[in-house]
């Protein structure tokens, strides 16, 4: 098994070929304002590459996931994604790396061409602190 795995521009490309493994309609408490969408209108599609499922209760390094949230209108489109890293990234966090995604599945890039992707300290430490409350099933809240 891998010591670390990097994800890479082309990691999470396909993704809607992936295992679709939940399918949440409507708000959810456990959003918060952390994702696009939190109403009535919103559905949220997780992914999860090879449908992986946790081992001994933890995902292992490589999984990558992926969430999709759109809603009828189209005025909400928002892809996530968060890869097992290990290696000691993270350790707050399961050893997670966060993601933002463009529709084709690659890493969303800021205004000054910085790919979108971290750890504790990305989005201002939202996606660690939300996900901490799912920090039983190795911080994942899908399955």
């Amino acid at each position: 098994a891998p010591q670390e795995f990097i994800a890479t521009s082309t990691t999470f490309q396909d993704f809607e070929t992936w295992s679709l493994d939940a399918i949440n309609v409507g708000p959810s408490p456990s959003l918060g304002s952390g994702h696009a969408g939190n109403d009535s209108t919103v559905t949220r599609n997780v992914y999860f590459n090879n449908g992986q499922d946790r081992v001994n209760g933890t995902y292992p390094i490589g999984t990558i996931i992926a969430k999709r949230s759109t809603n009828p209108a189209g005025t909400v489109d928002e892809i996530v994604g968060m890869a097992k890293r290990g290696n000691g990234f993270n350790t707050a966090a399961g050893n997670w790396e966060w993601f933002m995604l463009n529709v084709n599945g690659t890493i969303a890039v800021d205004s000054t061409g910085t790919e979108m992707r971290g750890g504790a300290n990305f989005m201002g430490g939202s996606c660690n602190s939300c996900h901490a409350g799912a920090s039983a099933n190795d911080f994942t809240f899908s399955k």
